[in-house]
C-alpha cells in the first residue's frame, strides 16, 4: 500500500504544481469544441501543464535516487535502468493529459471551469497515467498496479488525497474553489 502511493507520486503532483505555474495562453486557444462550448476551458494553460508535469517529473527522479537510501519494500525506486525516465514521463504527463481529459468531458457535461464533477476531478488523471504506462511499460505496471491491493488503494485513497489538496490550495488563495 505505502508503496503504490510512492509510486504514484510523479502523478499526484503535477496538477497542484499546475496551479502554481498557472500560465495565459490556455491549452485550447480559447477556441470551441463541435458543440459550441469551450474544448478545454480558461484554466487549462500550456505553462500549467508542462510546469505541473516537469514538476512531476523532476519530482519522480528525485524519488528513483533516494529510494536507494530508504526502507525496502515500502519506497522502491521506479527502475534501475533507462526505462526510469520513460516511466516517469508516463506518469507524469499522463496525469496532466488526464486532467485535461477531465475537463474535455466536464465541459462536454455544461460544467464550467472549476466546477465539481465528483471522481471525474479525482480520478481521470491516476487511469489515463495508467493507461499511458499499460501501454508503454506493461510489465512494469502488472508488477507495481496490476494487483486488486494496490489499485484499489489509490482508487479509494486519491480522492481524500484530492480533497484535502484542493482545500489546502483553496486556503493559500491559489484555487478559486475548495474542490
Amino acid at each position: 500500500m505505502i508503496a503504490s502511493l510512492w509510486l504514484m507520486l510523479p502523478a499526484y503532483l503535477p496538477n497542484p504544481a499546475a496551479v502554481l505555474f498557472k500560465g495565459k495562453t490556455p491549452m485550447d486557444f480559447g477556441r470551441n469544441f463541435i458543440d459550441r462550448k469551450r474544448i478545454l476551458g480558461k484554466g487549462k494553460t500550456w505553462r500549467g501543464f508542462f510546469g505541473g508535469a516537469f514538476t512531476g517529473f523532476a519530482f519522480g527522479l528525485l524519488q528513483n535516487f533516494i529510494a536507494h537510501y530508504l526502507p525496502q519494500p515500502w519506497f522502491p525506486p521506479f527502475s534501475e535502468d533507462t526505462r526510469v525516465i520513460g516511466i516517469i514521463l508516463s506518469l507524469s504527463f499522463g496525469a496532466m493529459l488526464g486532467d485535461s481529459f477531465g475537463s474535455f468531458i466536464k465541459r462536454r457535461l455544461g460544467i464550467e471551469s472549476g466546477g465539481r464533477a465528483f471522481l471525474l476531478d479525482q480520478l481521470t488523471f491516476v487511469l489515463v497515467a495508467w493507461l499511458l504506462l499499460w501501454l508503454l511499460y506493461p510489465a512494469w505496471f502488472m508488477a507495481h498496479f496490476g494487483k486488486p491491493v494496490p489499485v484499489s488503494t489509490i482508487l479509494v485513497i486519491t480522492p481524500i488525497i484530492h480533497r484535502i489538496v484542493n482545500i489546502i490550495g483553496y486556503k493559500m488563495g491559489k484555487k478559486d474553489v475548495p474542490w
